[in-house]
């Protein structure tokens, strides 16, 4: 099974080794039809720790790197 990829931006530097990454979604709602602007923020690993505040990153799903890590940023 293929690995997720999504792309978002670093909203913050949580620690070592770490960021986390907000990915804004756009989908129409399955009801009302409209377009629905949705966010979600991940805790990312950085392995390089070269990323900022700032930095549009892609992101794809990893093994367990923590409690809450689960994604890790691809190399640009």
């Amino acid at each position: 099974m293929p690995k997720r990829v999504l792309t978002g931006e670093v909203v913050s530097k949580s620690g070592d080794k770490t960021v986390k990454v907000k990915v804004i979604r756009r989908m129409t709602h399955p009801q009302f039809k409209k377009i629905v602007t949705t966010t979600k923020n991940y805790a990312v690993h950085d392995e390089s720790n070269k990323l900022k505040i700032g930095d549009t990153v892609r992101i794809e799903e990893c093994r367990p790197m923590s409690a809450r890590k689960r994604w890790t940023a691809l190399s640009a």
